[in-house]
């Protein structure tokens, strides 16, 4: 899986950087956080294309960030438990992080995600 580091801002301001690992082969977006381990602090997934995610078969809570194809954020999803569903129609991919990353990073809607 290809890794990369993005960087969060808002209006030129860094909020914080974030190691991505990228699912978008239809197996890893298939699979995407399932079975894994919760990503450690500072790393995430990026799942490319997708509008929308699940938390079946999970055992912890997960962030999900909605970006438009800008990588503009969208919609925001906190702490969302086991057995939940999440949909942002025109979405272009998610990340997923642990639950607690959006509320470090400070993340809101509007926000902007960019590959450094």
């Amino acid at each position: 899986m290809i890794e990369k580091n993005v960087r969060w801002s808002r209006q030129e301001e860094a909020l914080g950087y974030t190691r991505v690992g990228l699912a978008d082969s239809y197996w890893l977006r298939l699979r995407g956080l399932l079975g894994r381990p919760a990503p450690a602090r500072g790393t995430a997934l990026k799942i490319k294309p997708c509008s929308s995610v699940h938390t079946c078969f999970m055992g912890y809570a997960i962030d999900v960030v909605f970006l438009d194809r800008g990588g503009v954020v969208v919609k925001l999803a906190s702490s969302l438990k086991p057995w939940r569903f999440r949909v942002c129609p025109g979405a272009a991919c998610v990340v997923e992080f642990a639950a607690g990353e959006i509320q470090a990073l400070r993340l809101q809607v509007g926000d902007k995600c960019e590959y450094c």
